[in-house]
């Protein structure tokens, strides 16, 4: 693989870092509302998925207790949001009950959380295989835009709630979520990467490693603990504090490299999957991108690979510098770059 082998970062902040030279900044205009450019009035949302969203909109469920959440801490906030979960749906069966069950509500939004059921399906040869998963996603993610209302795509959760890699589906299952990342990365839909937030939590808190009984009852279906988990996810992505729109401040931990000239590829190779791998290992990592220069301007000066690692507050920053797992991190980098380059700034 060569060194442009990887996503690319956005050319606009990696222009903006090279044009000010500046290392290290941090912006202190106050915050913005959490829902400046998340929810409006006359919103309609619409979840999408299977048991665990059917499930979600009765009493106590995550589609209820997010909209209750949101009539308490807006109550002149006129949101409507509407559950179409039905039990056993893989990505197939949504396909065929779009317009009839989505489209025809004329949604504003729409939520997919699929996933678990057409990999679960294969213990009685009934998945999805995953040609078919990713190409549903992508017709039915096309669907959904073409009406004119925006997309969150959900990677599904768990089979199981070991978080050591230990339940019988966790290969497959993250093979799926997988594709899940790539068809909203190219449709432009935006993730909500429940996988990673539920072994994230897991591995903080499941101690005994139990394969239920801390956010599902089952190892599938969601407790109450779960639904409330999975409501603030959704919550914090729809308000805008997620990942991939404004609203909430973020701090943002943007490094540049630029590698030694007798770096191999394999060498560069192993720096980016390691620096990927981070997110998994430290609980105060919010989110993370990564990509190789692709501006036409030739102001890189050198600098080809650009990540940038997102916390919540300056503690997430704090606990991640000292980590062990970025300190092995920078052990393994240090002797094949060149130079690096480090910019921190708030995002509103």
């Amino acid at each position: 693989m060569t060194r442009r082998g990887f996503i690319l970062l956005d050319s606009t902040i990696f222009q903006l870092i090279l044009a000010t030279g500046i290392c290290a900044i941090d912006a202190t205009a106050a915050p913005r509302s959490v829902w400046a450019d998340g929810l409006k009035s006359g919103d309609r949302i619409v979840f999408l998925g299977d048991s665990i969203t059917e499930a979600g909109a009765s009493p106590g469920g995550y589609v209820t207790l997010l909209r209750e959440m949101i009539a308490s801490q807006t109550p002149d906030l006129k949101v409507e949001i509407l559950g179409a979960g039905i039990s056993g749906n893989r990505v197939p069966d949504l396909e065929k009950r779009l317009e009839k069950d989505v489209l025809s509500k004329k949604p504003t939004r729409v939520v997919i959380y699929i996933g678990i059921n057409d990999v679960w399906h294969w213990q009685s040869g009934k998945g999805t295989t995953k040609e078919d998963f990713e190409q549903g996603l992508q017709r039915i993610i096309k669907s959904i835009q073409a009406s004119g209302a925006t997309v969150s795509l959900c990677t599904a959760s768990v089979i199981g709630e070991k978080h050591d890699g230990s339940n019988s589906s966790d290969k497959m299952l993250e093979e799926y979520c997988q594709i899940s990342r790539q068809v909203a990365q190219k449709s432009g839909a935006q993730l909500i990467d429940l996988r990673r937030a539920f072994l994230n939590h897991l591995k903080k808190h499941n101690t005994a490693n139990a394969a239920k009984d801390q956010l599902t009852n089952d190892g599938v279906h969601l407790n109450p603990a779960g639904n409330k988990f999975v409501a603030e996810q959704m919550l914090e992505a729809l308000t805008g504090s997620g990942s991939t729109s404004g609203g909430q401040r973020l701090l943002r931990h943007v490094v540049l490299f630029k590698f030694k000239a007798d770096a191999t590829d394999e060498q560069v190779k192993e720096v980016v999957a390691a620096f990927k791998a981070l997110p998994s290992r430290i609980d105060a990592i919010h989110s993370f991108e990564s990509g190789t220069d692709n501006s036409v301007e030739n102001l890189a000066d050198g600098f080809t690979h650009g990540f940038v690692v997102t916390f919540r507050d300056e503690k997430g920053r704090a606990e991640y510098l000292p980590h062990p797992a970025h300190d092995e991190f920078v052990k393994l980098v240090r002797p094949r770059i060149e130079k690096v380059l480090v910019f921190d700034y708030w995002a509103e």
